[in-house]
């Protein structure tokens, strides 16, 4: 199995898990669950609003599985050009959360809405690892692709 491959399966395993975690057990703070959120607790007092944010999370575990699927049909059948442009988008579309989401989740813990406190702080820094991640994999392939 080369490089991106590892790289992608690595991926297509944790991904798996917060799936997991979404749909069975969202009130964690563990992985991808929102149990950090104390809004998502306050939301169980309104049965409309919780109602929209447990089909959001099914949503979001939804996507999650889609690419995952979509993963794992590049790692079989994929050729090494179509693994090296998945990695490069993998790569955008995860720095997407330092654009959109961090800004959000960084102001909600700023105003002590999320349990634990600095979540934010090491969301970002387990996301900034994974994108390191995958660049060394992609440029370690290519500088090893282009030796040979």
């Amino acid at each position: 199995m080369d490089g991106l491959s590892i790289a992608m399966t690595l991926f297509i395993i944790l991904e798996s898990l917060n799936v997991i975690i979404l749909y069975k057990f969202p009130n964690t703070t563990k992985g991808n669950g929102v149990g950090v959120f104390d809004a998502f607790e306050k939301s169980k007092c309104d049965p409309e609003v919780h109602a929209f944010i447990k089909y959001l999370i099914n949503w979001i575990a939804g996507t999650k599985l889609i690419f995952i699927l979509l993963l794992v049909v590049v790692i079989l059948t994929g050729s090494i050009l179509t693994k090296i442009f998945c990695l490069v988008a993998l790569i955008f579309s995860i720095s997407t959360f330092f654009w959109k989401l961090y800004p959000v989740i960084k102001r909600i813990d700023e105003s002590g809405n999320l349990s634990p406190q600095g979540y934010s702080k090491t969301l970002g820094t387990m996301i900034a690892f994974f994108l390191g991640f995958f660049v060394t994999a992609l440029v370690a392939f290519l500088y090893k692709y282009f030796q040979s």
